[in-house]
C-alpha cells in the first residue's frame, strides 16, 4: 500500500498530480467541501458567531472512503488549492478525518507540473489558519445576509427572493445603468468628413476637427467649402511607440475571453479550470500581473529562439490593485514551448493566455504617426487625416497583426500618401452628417466584472459566481432590446452643389447586455431605500478589505463580523416593523371607459398592469406586460392595449383561434395548441390571414419525419433543445446526433432508450387517477399531478422495498397521499369572478408553443 495519501479537491488534478508522484503516492480527491453550513436554517450561533458545519448527504460515502484511506496511510498530503477557498477545503478535511499534526502536511503549488509538485512535497506547511477565517467570515457574513435579508423581501416584496451582500450590489449597478440610459436626453451635432483627391488621383479621406452644434452651421460650412481651394496645410510626423499588456489576471482573463471569443465569466473559469488542472496554465483565480524568474526566463528562452534578440525585451509588472496578493503570479502558461493544446475549446482560451504572456516580454512596437492638415485660410475649422505605419512590429509580431489586442476594431488610423505643404487638393465629396450623443453602455458581463473590480467589490473566486446567481435570480436578463428609430439629416456637398436628405437610423438597440428585470428594479428599489448602507459600494468593498485583513492576521474574525451583526440585525428588525410594501406600483392614468386608475406592478404571476383597485365594487382586471415591456416605462395607451389580449379570431380546420400573452411570450392558440409568435412581432397585429400562416407552420414543423410501432414520431427544438416525440413522450436529442439528419435507425435508438429507462422509472402507476410510485435519486416517492409525496415507513418502521411498493394499493397510497394534504382529493371549488378575469390571467399562466419542451428532463 501506498505510505503517503495526497487529497485535491477535484478528480481531473488528482489525475495530473497521480502521473507525477511515484508508487509510493496514492492521490484521491475530495470533490470540493466535504462539509459546510446546512442547506436547512442559519446553520450559525449568533451569540458566537460559530458555524454549525456539517457533511452533505452526497458527500458521506467520500468522506468514508478518505477516512479508510487515512488509516492506511503514514502521511496525509492537504493539496488542495492555494486560495483563501483551499485552504478552507484543506482544513475542513483536517477536521472532520481527525487528521494528526504529526503526520499532516499542507502543500500548495501555483501550477500542476512535475517540478511544482516536487518542489512542494519538499516544502510542505501547516495550515494557515488566516486564510482559514478570512474564508469563514465571508461565508458566514454571507450566510447572515442572506438569511435575514431574505425573509423580509419575502415579506415586503414577493415570496421566493433573495437577497446577497455582493449579488444585490451588483443588481444596482445594472438598475443604475438602465436608469442612467432611460433618464439620457441625446444632443445632436453634425460631423463633416471630406475625400480629397491629389494629383496622382489618390484618394485622403479627412474629417473637419471639431463638430458642428447646428445644422445651419454645417450647411454655412459646406458652402463655403463649394468655392475653396484646399491645399495642405501641414505635414507632421511623429515616432510612437505601442506597449504589450500586462498578464492576464481573473477579471482581464475573464474580460478579453468575452471580448474576443464571447465566452461569459462561468465558461471561462470552467475552461481555465481544466487548462489548470492538466497543467497547461498556473492557477486561474489571481489578481496579481506578476511572474516569477522562472517565467520570464521561460518566456525570453521561446522569444529569442523563435523571433531573436531584438523581440526580447524581460520585464515585470506590478499590481496597481491594493488588494492584490502579490504572492500569486500572473495567469501564464507553465511550459512556452507548448504552443497549442490539443482540444479545440481549450486551445482557444489558452492561445489568448499564451500570447498575452509571451507578449509581455517582448520589446515595444515603434510606429510612425502622420497628421496631415488640409484647409483653406478662407475657411475654419480646418480637415484633418491621420494615418499610421509600423517601423517596428516588436510584440505585435506574436499576434500576427498590425493593432495591439487592446485597439478597436473600427480604428480609422491608416496609411496616408505622401503630399507636401502646398499641394493643391480638390474635394470629391464633404459630407455632414447628423449624429447623436449616446448613454453609457449597459454592461456585459465582462464589463461588469471590471466595474466591480474597480470598486473594489468582489475578489478573483467570486465574480463569476455572483454573475451567475443575479441571472438565477432573475433580477437581471440578457433579453434583446429592440432598437428605436429616429430621423438624422445629411447634407452632401458635391461639384453640383449641396444636397440634404433626411435619413432614418436605428438606436438604443442591444443584445447580450444586462438588463434588469422588473422584479430586479423593484428589489432594488426597496433595498437601496431600506439597507442604503449594505449596498453602499464603499461599504461592500470596506468589508472586502476586512476579510483581507483577516487572511494577513491583522483583524480577528469573530470582531469583525460582530461589528457587522451590531449594526445590521436591528436595522432588518426596523424594517420588517416599519417600511411598506413595494411592487413597483404606477399610476398609468385613467381608463376612458370604466374611469377607473390603470396601474402597472408586480403581480402573482409577474408584471402586469390592472385596470380598478382591489376594494373597487367590481373586481379589477389584469393583463400580463410582454417581455419587451417594463412597469418603469410602459404607457398608458401601450396598457390599455394589453387588454385586447386575448382576442379571438375567426374558427380554423375545425378549431377555434385566439390571440394571447403568456410567461413564455405572445401565442396563437388552436384548439388546445399554443403556438409561440416569432420574436418581435406584436401580437396585437396579428390578423387572421397570419394566425393561419403561423399555424400552418406548426402543422408543418409537427409533421411525422418516422414512424415507431405504428406511431408518427415528430421533431421540435424547445427550452431544452432539440428533441423527437413519440406519442406524449419527448426525448433530448444529445449532441453527438446530427439533428437535422437523424435517420430512422438513430430515432428508435433514442426511442428505445427512452422507454427503457421510463420503464425503471415507473414502480406502479394509475394514470387514470394521475397517480405514480416512481424511483427517485433519494429514493421512491409519490407523485399525484405535479406534485410529490413522501412514502412512509412500515409498521416495522421500515423503508417499503421496490417489491412491496409494487403490490400496494391504489387505495392505500391515496392514504398516504392524504396523511400529507388532507384536501388532495377535494374538489376545488370554483369562484364566479375568476370568469371574468379569466380572458387576462391565462396570459400569466399558460404556456405557448414551446411548453412541450417543459415535460422533457
Amino acid at each position: 500500500m501506498p505510505k503517503n495519501l495526497v487529497i485535491v479537491e477535484s478528480p481531473a488534478k488528482a489525475k495530473t498530480i497521480q502521473k507525477y508522484l511515484g508508487k509510493d503516492f496514492e492521490v484521491k480527491s475530495s470533490f470540493g467541501h466535504i462539509r459546510d453550513l446546512p442547506k436547512k436554517g442559519m446553520g450559525i450561533d449568533l451569540s458566537t458567531f460559530t458555524p454549525d458545519y456539517e457533511v452533505s448527504a452526497d458527500k458521506k460515502k467520500i468522506v468514508a472512503e478518505l477516512k479508510d484511506a487515512v488509516k492506511k496511510a503514514e502521511t496525509v498530503w492537504l493539496a488542495s488549492d492555494e486560495d483563501r477557498e483551499g485552504e478552507a477545503i484543506a482544513w475542513h478535511l483536517a477536521q472532520e478525518l481527525k487528521l494528526k499534526e504529526d503526520n499532516t502536511k499542507r502543500i500548495v503549488f501555483h501550477e500542476i507540473t512535475k517540478n511544482a509538485i516536487l518542489k512542494a512535497i519538499e516544502n510542505p506547511r501547516s495550515i494557515d489558519q488566516n486564510l482559514v477565517n478570512a474564508q469563514q467570515a465571508r461565508r458566514v457574513l454571507d450566510r447572515i445576509v442572506g438569511f435575514e435579508m431574505s425573509p423580509v423581501l419575502w415579506k415586503k416584496v414577493k415570496t421566493g427572493l433573495s437577497a446577497g451582500r455582493v449579488q444585490s450590489v451588483a443588481v444596482r449597478l445594472v438598475v443604475e445603468r438602465e436608469l442612467e440610459i432611460r433618464n439620457f436626453v441625446p444632443k445632436s451635432s453634425f460631423r463633416v468628413e471630406g475625400a480629397f483627391v491629389n494629383s496622382e488621383k489618390q484618394v485622403i479621406a479627412a474629417k473637419v476637427k471639431k463638430d458642428f452644434a447646428e445644422e445651419k452651421e454645417a450647411e454655412k460650412f459646406l458652402n463655403l467649402a463649394k468655392d475653396t481651394d484646399f491645399t495642405v496645410l501641414n505635414v507632421e510626423k511623429k515616432p510612437g511607440t505601442r506597449t504589450a499588456s500586462a498578464p492576464f489576471t481573473t477579471s482581464t482573463l475573464q474580460q478579453e475571453a468575452s471580448n474576443r471569443l464571447g465566452y461569459g465569466v462561468t465558461s471561462t473559469m470552467r475552461v481555465a479550470q481544466r487548462l489548470y488542472e492538466e497543467g497547461f496554465i498556473t492557477y486561474m483565480r489571481t489578481d496579481s500581473v506578476s511572474l516569477s524568474q522562472e517565467a520570464i526566463n521561460g518566456a525570453k528562452a521561446q522569444i529569442l529562439s523563435e523571433y531573436g534578440e531584438e523581440y526580447s525585451n524581460p520585464r515585470n509588472y506590478t499590481t496597481k490593485s491594493a488588494s492584490a496578493q502579490e504572492a500569486h503570479e500572473a495567469i501564464r502558461p507553465t511550459d512556452f514551448s507548448v504552443k497549442s493544446v490539443g482540444d479545440a475549446q481549450l486551445n482557444k482560451l489558452y492561445q489568448l493566455i499564451y500570447k498575452r504572456t509571451l507578449a509581455s516580454q517582448m520589446a515595444n512596437a515603434k510606429i510612425e504617426k502622420t497628421v496631415i492638415e488640409i484647409g483653406s485660410p478662407k475657411i475654419t475649422p480646418h480637415f484633418e487625416a491621420q494615418g499610421e505605419v509600423i517601423v517596428f512590429d516588436g510584440f505585435l509580431k506574436v499576434y500576427g497583426i498590425t493593432k495591439t489586442d487592446e485597439d478597436e476594431e473600427e480604428n480609422n488610423e491608416k496609411i496616408l500618401p505622401k503630399v507636401t505643404v502646398g499641394e493643391a487638393l480638390t474635394y470629391k465629396k464633404i459630407e455632414a452628417t447628423e449624429k447623436f450623443t449616446k448613454p453609457a453602455a449597459r454592461y456585459t458581463e465582462a464589463g461588469l466584472v471590471k466595474k466591480l473590480e474597480e470598486l473594489g467589490i468582489g475578489r478573483p473566486s467570486t465574480y463569476a459566481p455572483t454573475i451567475q446567481t443575479i441571472q438565477n435570480r432573475a433580477y437581471v436578463d440578457k433579453r434583446e432590446i429592440e432598437p428605436q428609430e429616429r430621423e438624422i439629416v445629411k447634407m452632401t456637398l458635391a461639384k453640383s452643389g449641396v444636397t440634404k436628405e433626411v435619413l432614418t437610423e436605428k438606436f438604443g438597440g442591444d443584445k447580450n447586455k444586462f438588463v434588469p428585470t422588473d422584479i430586479g428594479e423593484v428589489v432594488n428599489d426597496f433595498l437601496t431605500q431600506n439597507f442604503a448602507e449594505i449596498l453602499d459600494y464603499g461599504f461592500t468593498a470596506k468589508v472586502e478589505q476586512d476579510f483581507d485583513d483577516i487572511a494577513n492576521g491583522s483583524e480577528r474574525w469573530k470582531e469583525v463580523l460582530q461589528g457587522f451583526y451590531s449594526d445590521f440585525h436591528p436595522r432588518i428588525e426596523d424594517v420588517e416593523e416599519n417600511a411598506d410594501r413595494a411592487n413597483g406600483e404606477r399610476i398609468l392614468g385613467v381608463d376612458p371607459k370604466s374611469g377607473k386608475n390603470v396601474m402597472a406592478r408586480i403581480g402573482r404571476f409577474g408584471p402586469m398592469v390592472q385596470i380598478g383597485e382591489q376594494d373597487d365594487e367590481e373586481k379589477p382586471i389584469f393583463a400580463s406586460l410582454m417581455a419587451s415591456q417594463n412597469i418603469a416605462t410602459i404607457t398608458l395607451e401601450d396598457a390599455l392595449e394589453l387588454f385586447r389580449l386575448p382576442f379571438d379570431l375567426q374558427e380554423f380546420e375545425g378549431n377555434p383561434v385566439s390571440v394571447g400573452v403568456g410567461r413564455f411570450g405572445p401565442y396563437v392558440k388552436w384548439g388546445e395548441t399554443f403556438i409561440s409568435i416569432p420574436r418581435g412581432e406584436d401580437p396585437l397585429s396579428v390578423s387572421q390571414e397570419r394566425a393561419e400562416e403561423i399555424i400552418r407552420e406548426k402543422q408543418i414543423a409537427d409533421a411525422p419525419v418516422a414512424t415507431y410501432k405504428g406511431e408518427g414520431v415528430t421533431k421540435g427544438t424547445g427550452r431544452f433543445g432539440p428533441f423527437i416525440k413519440y406519442k406524449s413522450i419527448f426525448i433530448n436529442v444529445p449532441k453527438r446526433y446530427d439533428f437535422d439528419n437523424l435517420t430512422q435507425e438513430e430515432m428508435h435508438e433514442l426511442i428505445e432508450a427512452k422507454l427503457e429507462k421510463e420503464a425503471n422509472r415507473y414502480i406502479r402507476q394509475w394514470e387514470d387517477e394521475k397517480i405514480s410510485i416512481e424511483n427517485g435519486r433519494w429514493g421512491p416517492f409519490i407523485k399525484f399531478g405535479k406534485t410529490m409525496f413522501k412514502i412512509p415507513k412500515t409498521k416495522k418502521d421500515e423503508k417499503y422495498t421496490a417489491e412491496e411498493l409494487a403490490d400496494v394499493s391504489l387505495d392505500e397510497v391515496k392514504k398516504w397521499i392524504t396523511a400529507q394534504d388532507k384536501d388532495a382529493f377535494k374538489e376545488k371549488p370554483k369562484k364566479a369572478a375568476a370568469k371574468k378575469t379569466a380572458a387576462k390571467k391565462p396570459a400569466a399562466k399558460k404556456a405557448p408553443a414551446k411548453k412541450p419542451a417543459a415535460k422533457k428532463k
